[in-house]
C-alpha cells in the first residue's frame, strides 16, 4: 500500500451513486416549484439540465371563497327558477279554478232567474183566473128582471124533466147520460148561463141561500160549499131533480128523500 494512502487528503473521492438525489422546494410568485438534483449522469446519457422544475397551482384562500361563492349563485338561481315554476303553475290552476267557479255561477243565476220567471208566470196566470171566476160570479148573481127569470125557469126546469130516466154515468155531461154535476151545467145552458163542471165548484157558483127561502132553479148540494159531494136542481113544491146514481139515474125526489146540506142561488 502506497504512503500515502493513509492520508486523508490523498484519498480517491467516492464516485456518487447514480441513483442519487437532492430535492428542492420552494413557493415563487403562488407557484410550488420542486427541484430534483441528479448528483452524476451516465456517460453514455444525453446531456440534461441538471434540474428539473413542475409549478403546480397553489389553492389560494381567495380562490376557495370565490369557488364557493359561484356554487352557492348557481344553487340559489335554480332554486329561484324552481319556485317561478311553481308559483307560475299555482297561480295558472287558481285562475282555472275562479273561472270555471264562475261559469258555474252564471249558470246557476240563469236557471234562478227562469225559476223566478216561470213563477210568476204562473203566479199571474192564477190571479187571472180567479179574477175571472170573480166576474163570472157576479154575473151570475146579478138580480135579473121578473119576466126573465121566469122564462128562465120554465126553461131549464122543462130541460130537466125532459131528461128524467137517462142514465147516470161518472164523468158524462149528455145528451144520453149525465153524473150530477154534469146534468146541472147542460141545464143551465139552456139558458145562458156557464156553470162550472165539477160539484164542489158549483156549491160556491152565485148567492148561498138557506133551505127554508128556496126558489125555482136554485142549485143544491151535499157537503160543505167548496167541497161539495154532489148536486141537484130545485124545481118547486118541496122537489129536486138530478142524477143520483146508477142505480136510479136521473130522477125527480122530494127534499126529505134526501136532504141538502146548502143551496146557491144563480137566477
Amino acid at each position: 500500500m502506497s504512503p500515502n494512502a493513509l492520508i486523508p487528503s490523498h484519498r480517491k473521492p467516492r464516485r456518487p451513486s447514480a441513483s442519487s438525489r437532492a430535492l428542492r422546494a420552494g413557493v415563487t410568485g403562488g407557484f410550488l416549484t420542486l427541484a430534483v438534483t441528479g448528483a452524476t449522469v451516465p456517460a453514455n446519457a444525453a446531456e440534461k439540465p441538471v434540474s428539473e422544475t413542475q409549478e403546480m397551482p397553489t389553492i389560494t384562500t381567495a380562490l376557495a371563497t370565490s369557488a364557493a361563492r359561484s356554487a352557492d349563485t348557481a344553487e340559489q338561481v335554480a332554486f329561484n327558477y324552481e319556485r317561478q315554476a311553481l308559483q307560475d303553475s299555482a297561480f295558472s290552476q287558481a285562475a282555472k279554478a275562479a273561472e270555471k267557479d264562475k261559469a258555474e255561477a252564471v249558470k246557476k243565476a240563469k236557471a234562478a232567474a227562469k225559476k223566478k220567471a216561470e213563477e210568476a208566470r204562473k203566479a199571474k196566470e192564477a190571479t187571472e183566473a180567479r179574477a175571472s171566476r170573480s166576474s163570472d160570479r157576479s154575473t151570475l148573481s146579478a138580480p135579473a128582471s121578473a119576466s126573465n127569470a121566469t122564462g128562465s125557469t120554465a126553461t131549464l126546469v122543462s130541460f130537466l124533466k125532459a131528461q128524467l130516466g137517462k142514465a147516470y154515468v161518472l164523468g158524462s155531461s149528455g145528451p144520453s147520460s149525465y153524473d150530477c154535476s154534469g146534468l146541472t151545467q147542460a141545464a143551465f145552458n139552456q139558458i145562458g148561463i156557464d156553470l162550472p163542471r165539477v160539484s164542489q165548484d158549483q156549491s160556491t157558483t152565485g148567492t148561498q141561500v138557506g133551505l127554508d127561502n128556496l126558489q125555482v132553479g136554485d142549485i143544491l148540494y151535499w157537503g160543505s160549499a167548496g167541497s161539495a159531494y154532489h148536486v141537484g136542481v130545485y124545481v118547486g113544491g118541496g122537489k129536486f131533480i138530478g142524477a143520483q146514481n146508477s142505480s136510479t139515474g136521473i130522477v125527480e125526489r122530494p127534499l126529505d128523500y134526501d136532504m141538502p146540506t146548502g143551496a146557491v142561488r144563480v137566477l
